[in-house]
Parts: C-alpha cells; sequence; structure tokens
C-alpha cells in the first residue's frame, strides 16, 4: 500500500497558495491580463502595468517600506547579486572591503569571491555556535575603506536569528551601507525597514508561498544607495534591472506578500507549536542534538544531528519524507555543510544531520508521525 509523501522541505521552497496560483492565472491567457508592463501605448499595457505598481505596493507593505524602493529582480540570488556588486562596484573610490560570514548563502559568498578577483577585500566572520554574528564581531571587523556589510536575517539552515536592527543601528553610525538576504525571514518575523536601519533587503517569493522564478530589492531612497546595474537593456525598474517584467509571477508575489502580512502571527504559532512537539520527541533520543540554538531560532527550520548514524542512510530510511540534509543550493554535494563546519559542528555529525521545516500546511499529525517514524529508523540503525 503506497503512502501518502509528508513534505517537511519548506526552507527550500513552498507551495504556491492556492489564491496565489488563482491570481497568476488571470494573468496568463488572451482573456486575462496578459500585457506587457512596459506597452505603455494601449490598455492591455496600462492594466499589466496597474497590477505590477499593486503587487509592488503589497510586497512593501510587508515589510514597511515605499513600493518606489521596491526593484523587481528573478529571486533572492539576483537580488544578492545585484545589491553585493552593484554597491561594491559603484564605491569602489571610496573603499574596497566588505564584511560577511562564513554560513552565508552561496549567492552571497559567490559573489564576495567573485569581487575578490576584482581586488576588492572580505572580511569573512566566524558565528557562534548557535549561528549568529554579534554586533561586537562586526564593529571589530570594521575598517576606514568598509563599504559594504551582508548578512542574513535568518539562516537557511539552522533557523538562526541575527539582530538586524541592532547591526543596522551601529553601520547607521558607521556611515557603512547595510545589505540583509531576508529571504527565509520575509513574512515569517517582523520586518520594519522604518526603523531597521537597512538599506538593502533581498526578497523571494517561492519561500512564502509565491512562485519560484521571482524576487525584489529593496533600496533605501532615504539613504541614498546606489547601484551599478548586473542586467542590461531597456532600462526597466529605473535602470537598475532590465528585462519585461513578468506579470503573473509579480502579480502572485505581491498576493503571496499581502497574504503573508494577514497570516504572519497566526504562521508563527502554528510552527512553534509543530517545532516544540517535533522537538520533545526527538531530542529523547539518546546521541541527538540541535545543531543551532533552540531558542535563537525561526521554529520553522529544525536542524537535528545524529551521533553513530550516516546522514544519507538515514535520509534513505524514511522513505515518502521529504526533507534535506543541508541546503537546497548544495545538496548534490558529498561533503558535510559548510554551515554546521562553520559553527563548529564536528565533520562526523554534520554529515549526520538532517534539516526538517516546517510551513503553513504542515499538519500536527505529519509531525507525530515523522517524529515516530525518525525514533524507530535510529534506533534501528543503531
Amino acid at each position: 500500500m503506497s503512502v501518502k509523501p509528508i513534505y517537511m522541505d519548506y526552507a527550500a521552497t513552498t507551495p504556491v497558495a492556492r489564491e496565489v496560483a488563482a491570481l497568476m492565472a488571470e494573468s496568463l491567457t488572451i482573456d486575462g491580463n496578459f500585457g506587457n508592463p512596459a506597452s505603455r501605448s494601449h490598455v492591455y499595457g496600462w492594466k499589466a502595468e496597474q497590477a505590477v505598481e499593486l503587487a509592488r505596493k503589497q510586497v512593501a507593505g510587508l515589510v514597511g517600506c515605499d513600493f518606489r524602493e521596491i526593484v523587481w529582480t528573478s529571486g533572492a540570488t539576483e537580488s544578492d547579486n545585484l545589491a553585493i556588486k552593484g554597491v561594491a562596484l559603484h564605491y569602489a573610490e571610496k573603499g574596497r572591503h566588505l564584511i560577511t560570514s562564513k554560513i552565508e548563502h552561496k549567492a552571497v559568498l559567490d559573489s564576495c569571491a567573485y569581487l575578490e578577483t576584482l581586488g576588492f577585500e572580505v572580511t569573512y566572520l566566524t558565528p557562534d555556535f548557535s549561528g549568529v554574528i554579534s554586533v561586537a564581531q562586526v564593529e571589530g571587523a570594521l575598517r576606514e575603506d568598509t563599504i559594504l556589510v551582508t548578512l542574513m536575517h535568518v539562516n537557511n539552515e539552522l533557523g538562526a536569528v541575527n539582530d538586524i536592527a541592532a547591526i543596522g543601528s551601529l553601520l547607521k553610525e558607521k556611515d557603512v551601507l547595510f545589505h540583509v538576504d531576508a529571504a527565509q525571514s520575509a513574512g515569517k518575523l517582523d520586518i520594519d525597514l522604518q526603523s531597521m536601519h537597512v538599506d538593502l533587503m533581498s526578497f523571494s517569493a517561492h519561500k512564502i508561498y509565491g512562485p519560484k522564478g521571482v524576487g525584489a530589492l529593496y533600496v533605501s531612497r532615504a539613504a541614498g544607495v546606489k547601484l551599478v546595474p548586473q542586467i542590461h537593456g531597456g532600462g526597466h525598474e529605473r535602470g537598475l534591472r532590465s528585462g519585461t517584467l513578468a506579470t503573473h509571477q509579480l502579480v502572485g508575489m505581491g498576493a503571496a506578500f499581502a497574504l503573508a502580512k494577514e497570516s504572519r502571527e497566526a504562521d508563527f504559532l502554528h510552527l512553534s507549536a509543530l517545532s516544540r512537539v517535533f522537538l520533545e520527541k526527538v531530542l529523547s533520543l539518546e546521541g541527538v542534538c540541535i545543531n543551532g540554538s533552540i531558542d535563537n531560532r525561526f521554529p520553522g527550520i529544525v536542524n537535528i544531528g545524529f551521533s553513530e548514524i550516516d546522514g544519507e542512510t538515514l535520509l534513505m530510511g524514511l522513505p515518502g519524507v521529504a526533507v534535506s540534509s543541508g541546503s537546497a543550493c548544495t545538496s548534490a554535494s558529498m561533503t558535510p555543510s559548510y554551515v554546521l563546519t562553520s559553527i563548529g559542528v564536528d565533520a562526523s555529525i554534520a554529515q549526520a544531520s538532517l534539516r526538517f521545516s516546517f510551513g503553513r500546511y504542515t499538519t500536527l499529525e505529519e509531525v507525530e508521525l515523522v517524529s515516530t517514524m525518525v525514533i524507530e529508523v535510529v534506533n534501528r540503525l543503531r
């Protein structure tokens, strides 16, 4: 008898909410709002532009910024690239030093590595065992020629939460630009860009029940941030990101962000309850630990290490359960997670660790079933 699969990999991607998908479908066909938003000579273009601008306001409404500060991109990866490379190349005469951490998303780390080939210097901060970068660490790494600090809000493997507001306050005093990757936190934690002292922030639609292939970058008008564009041709998005806007995807992202604004608090309580039940059961096993902090953590992400067990074998022992042994962007690699080894997790435990991530549609029954399965499989393998 086939068993219905259970999805517990929400940190990798989320399903598109049904109401979001319905709105997207209305922007695809001849009898819908399918026009090019840049075609301002006829009604099809006007309607598409109105839909895109509504979506821009919906995204801005979730994070507390002016809608004119939202620049559309193809996702958080592109947003990270535009923010980091764009700032570095524009402010190169002011300084050529950047600060980040060793456990950032590859979109950040690879962008920084690329800039190093151009003569920029990058300081890679080592987080504490919980996966957090402190204000003191950032302050200690600042130099006269530092032009940008780039850190994530919520770590995609650990769920660790950085104190973005405190770091932002420091950097504002020091006149250093601050970029935050909020792919895992937008719509899940409270974000108020009016008070967080962040100059650039990256967003992704598919992490909060919107479509893949679309994202946005917040660029502060008050800070007067300037960027060198990374995609040329047509001068769309005020010259920062050329390319025909995908109306249906932007409508989907706007709707997903609007939905998240309505349900964020309820979602957080739901995930907190699921995480509490899961941890109570799984941590009752001997030789099992949570990687990162059990307290300073977004509850939708739980990273568990299992001693005396191979992680891939454990994965195979959970047929029908969709979980991850690390970031989806590096899942093809057989090496231990660089995030786990960077916070001091032993390589053997890092290779025997799984990330369980819950979402809006995860049920208590599924969490109880999977936690029971994990206990049974671990005991059998040992």
